[in-house]
């Protein structure tokens, strides 16, 4: 790979031919800005402020949402960024011209990350799929085609977000932002279809793309070279959300009163068997606070410093990684994590492990979280009923045609326009109508937020 194709500023529109986008005269910023200004001001960006991170449906309005998630890995991520900017051009293989806009690219994907994530988070993931599972196997459908199959049985909100942005967020046409070629490129954290997923391959283990959106990633490999492989910059996008979800959602824990500073520091020291980055994360944060505060104050005071410290030596950490595994990423040859391979591993897992334990199984999430599975199923219901009444046009079918009613324009019209565009003569022509039907309800329902998908539920079901 090399970097002049990596860094392609050609807009997806302009990638299938239907000219670029208008640009004002009085528009200075790169066309690396301009998409972290599309982001930033985007509508599915806005509903990431009602989304979970961790806690969700609650009324502190001090843990964080996803919102808020995501501006933390964005700034981190253009940290990260900055620095290897900085270290390709000292290297001679980067101009400094373009040094900037590994900056640029890495906080606007830091923003996207997680942009097509559905309500309630994971737990969202796993009803969905579990949804689609049941009706599939129900109707027994797909037969001759598994990919698409395979693309809801794997269902994802990496491989949403690539839908999200290359297609269902509308501005004036069917290319959604309609961002560049290499800002695409590094939002794809998983590079396999879902007919292709090899567990033992970090890049390749979950689906990266939907079947929908094959020809969008083919036009954009070709435009940045990438092949199969993951654009470099995607490595330190991934580094920067890892590194920050296992440090702060310890950080909302202490928040919600899950655990205390000084168990929590046992358990730091005693999960990463003493790790140097740990010790010292936790010595420059008992230095900053030491004896001025007490009780609350107090832990909440050393786990927002813990947390800086952390998140500042597992980014340098995970640095060093990438510049040592730069040869292999370039020739598209490494399909491992930085922050696995970085000396800050046991810091990050250690914070991982008492996450999952002690923040991640505590009655407020697993209660939260077994209500969205009911609301998430019940709503794909409701709505594949219109999906489905729209192949006879609701003929006998009134309600259909008011669930149909009921879903966002936005994404009955990339389904209607997908549904014109199949060819009906072919005989697997039933198997792509179906796909169409099932992904306008996985749209629908993975667009929403979690006050919403919980009130519309309640108005639809009554209870």
């Amino acid at each position: 790979m090399e970097w002049e194709k990596l860094l392609n500023p050609i807009r997806i529109r302009d990638l299938f031919g239907a000219g670029n986008s208008v640009k004002s005269t009085d528009d200075l910023r790169s066309e690396f800005d301009r998409d972290y200004g599309r982001t930033i001001f985007s509508t599915p960006i806005r509903r990431l402020q009602d989304k979970a991170q961790v806690f969700p449906l609650v009324n502190d309005d001090f843990v964080r949402t996803r919102l808020t998630h995501s501006m933390e890995v964005s700034s981190v991520a253009r940290g990260l960024g900055a620095l290897t900017g900085r270290w390709l051009v000292a290297q001679g293989e980067l101009s400094g011209d373009h040094q900037s806009s590994i900056e640029v690219i890495a906080a606007t994907c830091g923003m996207l990350h997680d942009l097509g994530n559905p309500p309630f988070g994971h737990a969202g993931e796993q009803a969905i799929c579990e949804w689609c599972k049941t009706f599939v196997n129900e109707k027994n459908v797909f037969g001759t085609e598994p990919q698409l199959l395979m693309d809801f049985l794997g269902w994802n909100g990496n491989a949403q977000t690539i839908r999200l942005i290359g297609k269902l967020q509308v501005l004036s046409d069917k290319y959604g932002l309609n961002l560049t070629s290499a800002t695409m490129s590094a939002a794809c954290k998983y590079v396999a279809p879902s007919s292709q997923i090899k567990r033992e391959l970090h890049d390749q283990s979950k689906v990266g793309f939907f079947f929908s959106e094959r020809m969008l990633i083919e036009r954009v490999r070709e435009a940045t070279e990438t092949g199969e492989a993951r654009h470099p910059l995607t490595f330190l996008v991934e580094a920067s959300d890892d590194i920050v979800y296992a440090c702060v959602d310890l950080e909302d824990g202490i928040k919600k009163r899950l655990i205390t500073w000084n168990l929590l520091e046992e358990k730091l020291l005693a999960e990463s068997n003493g790790c140097e980055h740990t010790k010292k994360a936790i010595a420059l944060a008992k230095k900053k606070i030491g004896a001025s505060l007490q009780d609350q104050a107090f832990d909440e005071g050393m786990i927002q410093a813990f947390r800086t410290y952390a998140i500042i030596s597992a980014t340098a950490a995970a640095f060093e990684v990438f510049k040592k595994s730069y040869a292999l990423i370039m020739d598209g040859q490494y399909h491992l994590e930085l922050v696995k391979q970085s000396s800050a591993w046991p810091l990050i897992n250690a914070c991982k492990i008492i996450g999952r334990k002690v923040v991640y199984e505590s009655d407020e999430v697993l209660r939260v979280e077994l209500m969205g599975r009911t609301i998430l199923q019940g709503l794909l219901s409701i709505f594949w009923e219109g999906a489905d009444g729209h192949s006879t046009k609701f003929k006998d079918k009134p309600f259909a045609k008011k669930s149909f009613a009921l879903m966002s324009g936005n994404y009955r019209k990339v389904f209607e326009e997908a549904i014109q565009e199949i060819d009906r003569t072919q005989p697997n022509a039933d198997s792509f109508d179906l796909y169409c039907r099932m992904q306008l309800i996985c749209d629908y329902v993975a667009g929403m937020t979690d006050s919403f998908a919980t009130r519309l539920h309640k108005k639809l079901t009554n209870v």
